[in-house]
């Protein structure tokens, strides 16, 4: 009988990498390459092997050609949002670290190495730092520099104990499989806050970097809109927190309801000419009833079992009048 000879076909598999630089990219042609040669001499100076992937999101003005003629690797992104192109760019890369930086040549890809060292030293999350490091003169618009971006890291603070002084800092570097487990889902602009957010409450590493921002370097409109973008990303804020959401408001409307009650048992009362009495103490006894409903979701389980006894004891009372 014939031997019989079988020959196994060995596929290659790509071989890992230690840095993923990722940009998502939408209709930036102008300053794509310009970002990618950076980017590239970051890699040569820091002397590490790498990858740049462009997420493009669809772009209609030649980006996904110049990023491939510059050497980048296009991935292209049918479903449009900036969460959804670098979730499919982290997703395709192979560094064991990613670093994620704009395409409109805002952020600067040929100062890396605090990032990469920091990363080696085993920290999780890198945030970029543009209070920090410079805003250069035009690079961002008052209402983000003294409102928009101050006040949602204020929150973002306040409601999680976050480390971080600036939230939305688009240039940052982190440990893909520690981000990966985070399970980031949001599709738009607020995926920066989802990353910080979920990145503080699994008690990840987090630091941060001194980095710069420059104006960018595009001639259309930013696809960034102020009060849109920024009532997202307080909505995400507000959702992931419910003691701030409901809870504390919950209380505190209780507590006022609750001593304005108390403060008209003994009768109607008068202040500067204005009478206040049943009337107000039926809005008291509402804003008692509403705030205990807003606060029952974050009470331990034996208080809700509580109010459900009372609410079925007062339903079959109900029943039999």
């Amino acid at each position: 009988m014939p031997n019989l000879i079988f020959v196994a076909r060995m596929t290659e598999t790509p071989a890992p990498l230690e840095l993923s630089i990722v940009m998502p990219c939408l209709n930036e042609a102008e300053t794509v390459g310009r970002c990618i040669q950076k980017a590239q001499r970051s890699l040569a100076e820091l002397g590490i092997t790498g990858e740049i992937i462009v997420a493009d999101n669809g772009s209609t003005d030649g980006s996904d050609v110049t990023a491939t003629s510059v050497g980048a690797r296009v991935v292209r992104v049918e479903a449009q949002g900036y969460g959804n192109a670098l979730m499919s760019g982290i997703s395709a890369s192979r560094g064991k670290y990613i670093i994620m930086g704009d395409a409109d040549d805002s952020y600067d890809f040929g100062n890396l190495g605090p990032f990469v060292e920091k990363l080696q030293e085993g920290f999780d999350l890198v945030m970029g730092n543009r209070f920090k490091g410079g805003i250069k003169r035009g690079a961002m618009p008052p209402l983000h520099r003294y409102l928009g971006n101050p006040v949602l890291t204020a929150i973002g603070k306040l409601f999680f104990k976050s480390p971080c002084n600036d939230f939305h800092c688009g240039l940052r570097g982190f440990n893909k499989t520690a981000i990966m487990k985070l399970d980031l889902r949001t599709t738009g602009m607020e995926f920066a806050s989802e990353m910080v957010v979920k990145a503080t409450l699994h008690n990840l590493r987090i630091t941060e970097v001194a980095t710069t921002l420059s104006p960018d370097g595009r001639s259309r409109p930013p696809h960034l809109r102020s009060w849109r973008d920024g009532w997202r990303h307080l909505r995400f804020l507000l959702l992931f927190s419910p003691r701030w959401l409901f809870l504390y408001p919950g209380a505190l409307l209780m507590l006022v309801g609750f001593a304005t009650g108390l403060w008209l048992l003994p009768g109607q009362r008068t202040v500067a000419g204005i009478n206040f009495d049943i009337h107000t103490l039926l809005f008291a006894a509402l804003a008692v009833i509403i705030g205990f409903q807003a606060t029952s979701p974050c009470l331990p389980r034996s208080l809700r079992s509580v109010k459900g006894c009372f609410r079925r004891t007062f339903d079959s009372a109900r029943a039999c009048v």
